[in-house]
Parts: C-alpha cells; sequence; structure tokens
C-alpha cells in the first residue's frame, strides 16, 4: 500500500479528554434501563383511563381496565425505586440477581429514615394536604441508591470472609454492606434536603418562570448533549423530578412525563415542542440530503436516510438520523440544535401540552394526544408542518451552498471504492487454494457480525467493558488507536465517537442485540 492510499484510508482520531466521562457515559447509559420500563407504564396508564377503554362497564373486563390503569399508574408512583434497581444494574460492571435485591434492600432502608428524619429535619412544615412534610428526592435518591449499591457490588461481591463468617461472604455480603451504607447515606441527605429542595425549587422557578427562554435552554441543551450521549442526565430531571402534583390516589408525583400521565394540567410544556422536530423536522432534513445526493449515489442515500427518518417520525428515536450529519456538518447540527430549542419555546407560548411514554413519535402522538392533560394538539400538527419546510429550506441550502459531505455526496472515487469493497473485490474476498497442482479461488471465511464488531473494537485483549443502551454500543477499550472506525461504520455504525478510551457506536435500536452477541462471543 503506499503512503497515499495509507493517508487517505486514515481516521481521526479524537484527542478529547474529558475527566469522568467515562462514568457520565456510563450514568447515562444506566438511566436507560429504567427509562425502558416507561413504555408499557404508559400504555398501561393511558389505555385504561375514562375516556378510553376505562368507559367500558361491563363486568369482569370493566373491572380489568380499571386494573390496568392502576398497573400503570403503580409504575410511575414507584419510579424512585425502578431507578435504584435500574441504574444499579446498569452501573455495575458484572451485575446479576443480587445487585437488583441489594438495591431494594438500599432504597427500603432510606425511605425508613427519610420517614423517620421528616419530623426533625422538617419540623413543622405541611404538606398540601396538611400532613407532615416528607423528604422526597423522588428519582434522585433512587439513582444515588443505585450508584451506591453498584459501586459496593463491583467492591465485595468477591470478597472472602474467616470461615465462621463464611456463609455471609460474597454476593450475600453485597445487601448487608448496601443496608448499612444506605443508613449512613441516608441519614446525612435528610439534613441536606432543605438545601437541595430550595436548588431545585429555584431551578425549577428558571425554567418555569423564564417561561419560553427556559424550555429553549432546555431543548438546545438536550441535542447538544447527544453527541456525548449525556443527554439521559438532563432529561431525567426534566422528566422525573420537576414540578409536583398530587395523584389521586394520595401519592405526589414530579416530573413533566409523570405529572402529565397523572393528569396535571400544567405539565406537558417542556416536551410538547419535541414532537415537531422529531416527527417532521428531521425527516424534512433527510429529504432534503436525498435530494442533494449525487445521482449515483442517491439510491444508497435514500435507503440510509428513509429509514432513519421513518424510524424518528414512527418512534421519536432520531440518533441514527443525526449521526448522519452530526461530525461531516456539524454547523447544520448546532441548526437542528437552536431549532429544537425554538420548538420548545415556541410550544411552550402556544401553551400546548403533551407528553410522551417513549419518545415524540407517532405512536406516542396518538397515544396521548386526547389525554385528559392534551392541550392544544392541532397547533402542535401545524408547527409541525412549518418545521418540516424550515428543516428541509434550510439543509438544502446549507448542503449546497457550502458542499457538505452529507450522506450521497461522498467524492466519486471513494464512493467507487466503498463499493467495490461492500461486493467482496479486492484481494481479501477470495482465497487461494491449491488443489492437486492447480490453484483455485474459494470464498473467504465469513466470521460473524460480533466477531467482526470485537475486531473492529481493536480485538479482545482491546475491550475493557461492553454495554449498550437503547440505540448506542458503549465500550471501553485500552487503546482507542485500534479502533476502526470506518469498519464500525461499514457494519452499520451511524457515527462513532471517541473520548480518551470510551468508545460510542450508533447502530440504532439494534445495539442491545449486537452487545448480547459481542458478549456471548466473549
Amino acid at each position: 500500500m503506499s503512503e497515499t492510499t495509507k493517508g487517505s484510508g486514515a481516521q481521526q482520531k479524537s484527542g478529547l479528554r474529558i475527566p469522568g466521562f467515562a462514568q457520565l457515559q456510563r450514568l447515562g447509559k444506566s438511566l436507560m434501563l429504567p427509562i425502558a420500563v416507561l413504555p408499557a407504564a404508559g400504555i398501561l396508564l393511558r389505555l385504561g383511563q375514562d375516556d378510553l377503554l376505562g368507559r367500558i362497564k361491563a363486568p369482569v373486563i370493566g373491572p380489568f381496565f380499571q386494573a390496568m390503569s392502576a398497573a400503570g399508574g403503580a409504575l410511575f408512583n414507584n419510579l424512585a425505586l425502578l431507578f435504584a434497581v435500574g441504574v444499579a444494574i446498569g452501573f455495575a460492571r458484572k451485575a446479576d440477581g443480587s445487585t437488583a435485591l441489594s438495591a431494594v434492600v438500599g432504597y427500603l432502608v432510606m425511605q425508613a429514615v427519610f420517614k423517620t428524619m421528616s419530623p426533625f429535619v422538617l419540623a413543622g412544615q405541611l404538606d398540601k394536604a396538611g400532613e407532615q412534610a416528607q423528604i422526597n428526592y423522588s428519582v434522585f435518591g433512587g439513582i444515588v441508591v443505585g450508584l451506591l449499591t453498584a459501586w459496593l457490588f463491583d467492591k465485595y461481591h468477591t470478597i472472602t470472609l474467616p470461615p465462621y463468617l463464611g456463609f455471609f461472604g460474597g454476593r450475600r455480603f453485597v445487601p448487608i454492606v448496601v443496608s448499612v451504607a444506605s443508613l449512613v447515606v441516608s441519614f446525612a441527605m435528610s439534613y441536606f434536603y432543605p438545601m437541595f429542595d430550595a436548588g431545585l425549587t429555584g431551578l425549577g422557578h428558571f425554567i418555569g418562570g423564564a417561561g419560553a427562554l427556559g424550555a429553549f435552554v432546555y431543548g438546545f441543551a438536550n441535542r447538544m448533549l447527544i453527541p456525548l450521549g449525556l443527554h439521559h442526565i438532563l432529561n431525567s430531571y426534566v422528566w422525573f423530578i420537576y414540578g409536583s402534583y398530587p395523584s389521586g390516589d394520595g401519592h405526589v408525583v414530579t416530573g413533566e412525563l409523570s405529572r402529565f400521565a397523572a393528569g396535571d394540567p400544567s405539565a406537558g410544556l417542556l416536551t410538547s415542542g419535541f414532537y415537531p422536530i422529531l416527527m417532521f423536522g428531521l425527516p424534512g432534513a433527510a429529504l432534503a440530503m436525498i435530494h442533494v445526493a449525487n445521482k449515483k449515489q442517491r439510491k444508497v442515500a435514500f435507503g440510509i436516510l428513509s429509514a432513519a427518518a421513518l424510524t424518528a417520525f414512527l418512534t421519536g428515536v432520531t440518533e441514527p438520523l443525526e449521526f448522519a450529519f452530526m461530525f461531516v456538518a456539524f454547523p447544520l447540527y448546532v441548526v437542528h440544535a437552536v431549532l429544537t430549542g425554538l420548538s420548545l419555546a415556541i410550544a411552550y407560548l402556544l401553551d400546548i401540552h403533551l407528553g410522551f411514554s417513549f419518545s415524540a413519535g407517532l405512536i406516542d402522538l396518538l397515544l396521548y394526544g386526547t389525554a385528559p392533560a392534551a392541550k392544544n394538539i392541532p397547533l402542535l400538527i401545524v408547527m409541525g408542518l412549518v418545521f418540516f419546510a424550515v428543516y428541509y429550506l434550510l439543509f438544502r441550502f446549507a448542503i449546497t451552498r457550502w458542499n457538505m459531505r452529507t450522506p450521497g455526496r461522498e467524492p466519486d472515487a471513494e464512493f467507487d471504492a466503498e463499493e467495490r469493497a461492500n461486493v467482496g473485490e479486492g484481494a481479501e474476498s477470495a482465497t487461494a487454494v491449491a488443489v492437486g497442482g492447480a490453484v483455485t479461488t474459494a470464498p473467504a471465511v465469513t466470521d460473524s457480525k460480533a466477531e467482526q464488531l470485537i475486531a473492529a473494537f481493536g480485538g479482545r485483549e482491546n475491550l475493557r467493558s461492553v454495554d449498550a443502551c437503547i440505540t448506542r454500543l458503549r465500550m471501553e477499550v485500552v487503546d482507542a488507536g485500534k479502533v476502526d472506525q470506518n469498519r464500525l461504520k461499514s457494519l452499520g455504525a451511524a457515527g462513532v465517537i471517541e473520548v480518551g478510551n470510551s468508545v460510542q457506536a450508533v447502530f440504532g435500536t439494534q445495539a442491545e442485540v449486537l452487545k448480547n452477541e459481542i458478549n456471548d462471543a466473549l
């Protein structure tokens, strides 16, 4: 291979170093496990309400639909417990059933401590029902328990105790140490609660009091954190902690999504603005990228972008589409983030209320568009059509004006080389085999996709940990220089991000399946 060829095939490696990024990445990933429960909870709660199936009063089937709504409500009311278990399993390096049990133990201890300490820490304070106010860290408390459990599990699940205490060694020791640690941590958190409550109240007042500006900041920050995979941390506050509302069964629910599902008429203001972007704006951008693709490459661009656009429209999963232009045309991605902020601000000004159970796609629009707390939904559709046009025109103009290399606009020489590689041309596509003195050509042995991915990440010895969230393989590697980004993209990755020794490859909703296949292969 010539030096020129080597240079052209070289890939750019990120020299970026963010202190603690690997841990933040693990936290963002671990938050996705409990969040994945929301679609089931939302569907059960919504379908069982009185304006849908709950209106049916027939014997047997009527009570069943009422029970369905109660089942969904139970999941929302216990989100903190779900986060404690989910974060513990997701953050621990080698979690198992004892990790989940330990998290439940830690959470129950925390709740008992908070209930006992409330009259001392919040003396004289009453809740809206006129009873003693309670310490309520909500989902944040669950996250603390989950992180504490994961850390203690990784540290002590292989501990060896003296023979007379041997029964309590190993994994049996973890729930014990978690209960003691939770007691101490919860006691300290009790005295910190007034400051925590004041801080959250102040943040809530900024977001709510700043009105459209607060909504814009949230929308812009949400999109700008996606390249790092840390947007779930910001979302967790808005979705599950911001605001409070007393539900009908005596529980106090917090967060935009939880309050909206419980019927809070003030909820959904900070989430409705995602619908015009995810359902309409990004598909408009995809159409623009298809139209400006080179004629020879348009069929390939259509295959990639149309599938990603349909996924965004139906489900609200946008990363496969966003990664198609996130790095090759980063100024466009900044414009996309600004437009997302504008959409949330405009929806706020138009007093549009709409939540979701998974993401702001068509499925959630149909499910929640008639919910009791939903408001001004027709305006949301009008906004979507406007944003579709804005995205299409802006993307088409910017790509052609500055010749951005979005999908379908690669130089023809590079595209032809990739096409030859894809159809197996070249020395690696065949193996010479001697048979009776003659040389024949036989197809090369093809590894499984898991083995190919392992090789692309630098081989078995280069992998420290293998994990995934909904759309990304999340790897910690020994040497990021051994990661072959081009090979990962040829295997279907929409984008690859390297920060230090943390590598994320965006494979869309098949990421979890690929993670399991890689772990099986390892």
